[in-house]
């Protein structure tokens, strides 16, 4: 091994952690959204369950409207604070070292689920437990964000190949969860006790992911990348302080400049502008931002409202939505994330790439022409489930794989030193598309 080409990733071990600790990322909001039928069971009228206390009539014509607009304000409640925490980290993750910012978004999102988890003994009338969810939805979001935008930013400092197992890590995240959720209605837990399991289960998975963060920095191939940029620093500036010194004894006065090649490097401790890097990666900021508003925009406020003409009255009735549109949605985003591992066409100055992130605004119009229900306006045209089902194949594929393309080329357009910067306004503008997509979803569910 020489200096030039540092140390190996043994066993592919900070491939591995920057894998868990993208599943950490992505986890506690998968959960939250698969349980979606949890939630709305217990926002339903207190005398058709047995677990909620008595309010009086006049509040409960509360619970039909809460459980309509469920999804939407649930999406709304994570994007928002997505989008605001990631912005806020775009500036503090100079001032606030990157060990504090990880280490506390995970420590907070455990206690939140671990809270979640004992509130299903808990019982709560529509409304009150309606706003614990949403307040819960917004905390998980908010600390997600920072540790998601820390992740990137930590990721953009090593080879572009390790921004893929964050992402790859975040596609297995929807697929546990839904996974979880259906074993749940497979071995017939209707109850909603049966939930502290479900919660504790990602409770584990961020102990998991906390554990993996520690060991990261004890990895040699870690370090070196970590402390490459300042390394080299000192080394360039060394000899470029000699160079100087040579050029000064044997050239005339005045061609320094001509003859050298020496191109100056930043100071590492230097803090990068923030504009200047996003006008070299403007076009992979707006692309991952697009890609998400498109996503986001029906999945799920309008994709988990599609119903099923096959499984009336049958069981495939219950599975139908935790498995055509959240496990579905989950192995092929995961699939597509995986597969910029294998290969990343078209390149990052392809024009072709942007074309295809814009050609994805088709699947809008064809989910809402699905057996939406309910519906006021729009006339449902594919209404046999395998439509849906391959329109939801084809929409989770392109999501998996565009976002992880365009959030692998962004820090490797601008300098080294720019990289941890470039991963950070990189994931805001994920997040951006995020809350722009929580937005346009109350206008599209109007539209039908």
């Amino acid at each position: 091994m020489t200096a030039r080409d540092g140390p190996q990733d043994r066993y592919k071990a900070v491939w591995l952690i920057f894998f868990i600790l993208g599943l950490g990322t992505l986890l506690p909001w998968n959960f939250f959204m698969t349980a979606r039928e949890y939630f709305i069971r217990r926002l339903e009228d207190p005398e058709e369950t047995g677990y909620f206390l008595n309010q009086t009539d006049e509040a409960a014509s509360s619970p039909s409207y809460l459980k309509s607009m469920f999804d939407n304000f649930m999406t709304l409640c994570a994007m928002v604070p997505l989008l605001i925490f990631t912005c806020l980290n775009s500036f503090i993750h100079q001032r606030i070292p990157q060990q504090i910012r990880i280490s506390g978004s995970l420590v907070a999102i455990g206690l939140v689920f671990l809270v979640t988890a004992i509130m299903v003994k808990v019982a709560m009338e529509p409304l009150p437990f309606f706003i614990f969810t949403m307040i819960s939805i917004v905390f998980i979001n908010s600390f997600g964000a920072i540790l998601q935008s820390s992740l990137f930013g930590l990721a953009g400092l090593l080879p572009a190949s390790y921004t893929a197992p964050i992402m790859s890590g975040q596609g297995l995240a929807g697929t546990f969860a839904a996974l979880a959720m259906i074993f749940s209605i497979a071995i017939g837990a209707q109850q909603p006790e049966s939930f502290i399991g479900y919660f504790t289960t990602a409770c584990v998975v961020i102990v998991l992911a906390m554990f993996s963060y520690i060991l990261l920095p004890r990895m040699d191939f870690f370090r070196y990348y970590s402390m490459k940029d300042k390394t080299e620093y000192r080394v360039y500036n060394a000899e470029l302080e000699t160079k100087r010194d040579l050029i000064k004894k044997d050239e005339p006065n005045g061609m320094e400049q001509n003859n050298s090649k020496i191109i100056p490097i930043h100071n590492p401790d230097e803090k990068p502008s923030v504009i200047a890097i996003f006008k070299k990666l403007w076009v992979m900021a707006v692309s991952v931002c697009f890609v998400f508003t498109v996503t986001i925009g029906v999945f799920p406020s309008i994709t988990a409202k599609v119903s099923t003409v096959l499984g009336e009255g049958n069981r495939w009735g219950l599975y139908f939505i935790p498995v055509s549109c959240f496990l579905l949605f989950n192995i092929f985003d995961w699939t597509g994330r995986s597969l910029t591992a294998v290969f990343t066409w078209p390149g990052k100055d392809s024009c072709l790439l942007p074309v295809m992130v814009v050609l994805r605004v088709i699947f809008i119009p064809l989910f809402m022409l699905c057996n939406v229900q309910p519906r006021d306006y729009l006339p449902v045209v594919f209404s046999h489930d395998a439509w849906y089902i391959i329109f939801m194949i084809f929409f989770s594929i392109s999501n998996g794989y565009l976002a992880s393309l365009c959030m692998c080329f962004g820090p490797k357009k601008v300098l080294a030193h720019e990289a941890e910067t470039a991963g950070a306004v990189m994931a805001f503008f994920l997040s951006l598309g995020l809350a722009l997509g929580a937005a346009v979803s109350f206008l599209f569910q109007m539209l039908i």
